[in-house]
């Protein structure tokens, strides 16, 4: 069986902090290395999603531009991959978004979320999104309150 080559990857540019955040990322999810770390460019991988991260000083910064989406299977799942995330630092947003210590933007959603919001019954899926725009924290449970109304 051949091995699938990842072709692109997220590159991430970091004020000098490249090491230690892809240490942090490891640090949360399962299945995640860090594969080369050097003075300049660490690669690491996430849940077999590959990542690069630069040291590349002050001169760019994250924005909510871009973020990376976490599909969460659970309450337990959201809470942790939100608490951990901005800790020490980090900030909540509206609607599952936050920025990490490091600056950079995550959704921390829950795979009810989607399939909620995707019901062909247009009110329930409308009550839902209603409920959601005024989290910011998904709570899967009040997601699930508004559908059924």
């Amino acid at each position: 069986m051949a091995t699938i080559k990842q072709k692109i990857s997220p590159f991430l540019w970091f004020d000098n902090q490249a090491s230690e955040a892809a240490k942090f990322y490891c640090s949360l999810f399962n299945n995640s290395k860090v594969i080369q770390d050097t003075p300049m460019v660490v690669t690491f991988e996430l849940e077999g999603q590959k990542f690069m991260a630069l040291n590349g000083g002050q001169q760019f910064k994250f924005t909510e531009a871009i973020s990376l989406f976490v599909d969460c299977e659970d309450q337990k799942e959201v809470d942790h991959f939100w608490n951990k995330l901005i800790a020490d630092g980090g900030e909540e947003s509206m609607c599952g978004w936050l920025k990490d210590k490091y600056g950079l933007s995550w959704q921390i959603i829950p795979r009810t979320l989607m399939e909620l919001m995707g019901d062909k019954d247009q009110a329930k899926a409308q009550r839902v999104a209603q409920a959601m725009f005024k989290m910011r924290k998904i709570d899967v449970q009040k997601l699930k309150d508004a559908y059924h109304g």
